[in-house]
């Protein structure tokens, strides 16, 4: 895995393995769907989607899993019940490339990210 920062969204899926490529567009299109307003681009040196130009969530592919990092700890806190052992730290959460995306969790995660920046005023 290059530790470089990436220069785009495009540019990261073109630098992934195949195998880790397939996966990782799900969770992208997974987040697109849930935050339909946000911009992708690169957040925190990954790439993720932003709103109003802050971080909304990330995501990476990494050799034995791929993470969405919600950018909040509060966020984790507040599915973590319903996370269980996909949470890997303490704003990470990790999905084996041989298991299915639980879709619907993820779009509970992103929907959560997004109220807690419109409680923020993040959405002028």
């Amino acid at each position: 895995m290059t530790v470089e920062k990436p220069k785009s969204v495009d540019a990261y899926f073109a630098s992934l393995e195949p195998e880790h490529r397939a996966p990782l567009q799900k969770l992208r299109d997974t987040i697109a769907a849930a935050a339909p307003r946000a911009d992708e681009g690169i957040t925190y040196g990954m790439p993720g989607f932003l709103v109003h130009g802050r971080g909304l969530v990330g995501y990476m592919a990494f050799d034995r899993h791929y993470s969405l990092f919600p950018m909040s700890p509060a966020v984790v806190d507040a599915h973590r019940d319903e996370l269980g052992d996909l949470v890997t730290g303490k704003g990470t959460i990790s999905f084996a490339y041989g298991s299915r995306l639980p879709v619907t969790l993820v779009k509970k995660v992103v929907r959560t990210r997004l109220a807690e920046i419109a409680a923020k005023g993040g959405s002028h």
